[in-house]
């Protein structure tokens, strides 16, 4: 992009960006206002956070006041947004002439803002409703084109541009600007589900056929980090709901399960930074492999702790007939004595699994290395040097040359266009 187009690209940039910041300032006594207020109807009571009648009662018999919680979730908005937008106005900043860049940073700017604030509820004159509705309506619809568009801008499969504009025209664009009358049709649990299942399908297939087909190995590094940071995302939240199922509920439960809610929900602006500037500085097939790894050990040793904390307790009632600590010790110094153990089997199961080529390439290099410390035939091991390149490089072309006797003994592997000198 450059020349008129970029110009006008950037001033639609720097206009929408003002009336994000204007609109998000202007309505924070609202939705002060609304934090503190009990909801009483289906429109304000759908908004997250909200304070309900009970939530009221549950503060004051905490001690706590109705302004403090709303003084909390508004400070806490202003900080999401804040974090967003720096992103945002980092990438601009960076990468202003990139069509992409530019579209992301977009997204960035005004996600933070669509999310935190009801704008429908703003208790502003109409001009300012209007605007603010506009803003959310831009951040939503961004963040749809977001999935289709990333990393090259273009829609990949193209029939996909059809799932966009039904999604933005029928969906969106009717329950932003007309909440009390499209509510009740998106909000049944039903219908709900059925779109979102919808469009998160034909997402899913949209960015694995752009991944194996389309996209370079630049963009699936790209591509991989934004999965990453939703992955964690999505995990956390999921995480969350559980142990909101398991907990009981109450305000304090709601405070903490928002709260980490936002929290995984940052993930995302901040993969996708990574994404558009540090991608290449990072190595995220070691990330992931970490994650995949010390995620599934962690729930591993979590299940397995918990387990025989019931099972030897109900041994010990058995046996005595009353509880005992000993369960708690025992299931401890099991945890402790099983971690590396399985750490080990999970690596190896998740290499074998994910990681098929590497995992392979080191396991031929383990049993050359072994295979070394035996081996005389100097022919042998030329062809066993040869073969094991071979197999884990898969190189275009292998060649091996022995230096005459009469000077020191060298190898040299030639690889393509790169070359391996080991010293003998």
């Amino acid at each position: 992009m450059e020349g008129r187009w970029l110009l006008l690209a950037r001033a639609a940039w720097v206009s929408v960006a003002i009336l994000t910041v204007i609109v998000f300032v202007s309505g924070l006594p609202s939705e002060f206002t609304r934090l503190r207020t009990p909801c009483a109807d289906a429109v304000s009571c759908v908004w997250v956070p909200r304070l309900t009648a009970q939530n009221a009662r549950e503060l004051g018999e905490l001690g706590l006041s109705v302004d403090l919680f709303a003084a909390y979730w508004v400070a806490f908005e202003v900080s999401f947004v804040l974090i967003s937008s720096a992103i945002g106005v980092a990438i601009f900043w960076r990468k202003a002439d990139d069509r992409m860049a530019l579209f992301v940073s977009l997204m960035l700017l005004t996600l933070g803002a669509a999310l935190v604030i009801p704008y429908p509820l703003l208790d502003l004159p109409l001009i300012w409703t209007l605007s603010a509705e506009a803003v959310s309506f831009v951040g939503a619809t961004s963040v749809v084109l977001f999935f289709y568009l990333f990393p090259d801008g273009h829609f990949v499969p193209r029939w996909t541009r059809w799932v966009v504009l039904v999604s933005i025209f029928g969906v969106m664009m009717p329950s932003t600007f007309f909440p009390e009358r499209f509510l009740p049709v998106f909000g049944h649990p039903l219908a709900y589900a059925f779109i979102g299942a919808g469009f998160a399908g034909v997402t899913v297939y949209a960015q694995v056929y752009r991944y194996r087909w389309v996209s370079s190995q630049t963009q699936r590094q790209q591509t991989k980090w934004v999965v990453f940071g939703l992955a964690m995302a999505l995990g956390g939240a999921s995480l969350v709901a559980l142990l909101n199922l398991v907990v009981p509920k109450g305000v304090l439960t709601s405070l903490v399960g928002t709260t980490a809610f936002y929290f995984f929900t940052l993930l995302i602006p901040l993969s996708i930074a990574v994404a558009v500037l540090r991608y290449h500085l990072y190595d995220i097939d070691t990330l992931i492999n970490r994650t995949l790894v010390y995620g599934s050990l962690t729930v591993a040793l979590v299940a397995l702790y918990f387990g025989a904390v019931v099972l030897l307790q109900r041994l010990f009632v058995l046996l005595t007939g009353q509880q005992s600590t000993l369960a708690v010790v025992a299931s401890t110094l099991l945890i402790a004595a099983l971690f590396n153990p399985l750490r080990r089997h999970i690596q190896s199961f998740i290499d074998r699994r994910f990681y098929r080529s590497k995992y392979d390439a080191r396991k031929t290099l383990e049993a050359f290395s072994a295979q070394l410390r035996d081996e005389t035939n100097l022919d042998a091991l030329g062809d066993d040097l040869v073969g094991v390149v071979r197999e884990t490089m898969q190189p275009a072309h292998v060649s091996l040359w022995l230096r005459p006797e009469t000077a020191p003994k060298e190898a040299s592997v030639q690889i393509s266009n790169r070359s391996i000198h080991p010293t003998s």
